[in-house]
């Protein structure tokens, strides 16, 4: 579980920033390459490559070289943890709110 929250903090810490945001969301629609990645960002190549190491390090984004061309992948799998996680959170709350409406009531 250890290993599992440590990735998870991971994933929440590289969705943080602004700019990794943008890369998932982008990526969620296909893969691209790092050049369309960094087309729409006002900033260089090397910052650009610096976000993606962040998102490959917490397993968000895979990427693969082919000739010169490097192509991002979204992987699922994480976003997935993330989404489980929150869901999860969302749950908890929603009863917790229930039982004090139910106490209001009374």
């Amino acid at each position: 579980m250890l290993n599992q929250g440590a990735s998870l903090d991971r994933v929440f810490q590289a969705l943080a920033d602004p700019t990794r945001r943008e890369m998932v969301e982008r990526l969620v629609r296909g893969p691209a390459s790092v050049g369309e990645l960094a087309r729409p960002l006002a900033m260089s190549l090397p910052a650009v490559m610096q976000h993606l190491q962040v998102l490959e390090a917490c397993g968000l984004v895979r990427t693969e070289k082919v000739g010169r061309v490097r192509t991002c992948h979204i992987e699922p799998g994480a976003l997935r943890a993330a989404e489980s996680w929150i869901a999860g959170q969302r749950t908890t709350w929603e009863h917790r709110l229930d039982r004090l409406g139910d106490l209001l009531n009374e």
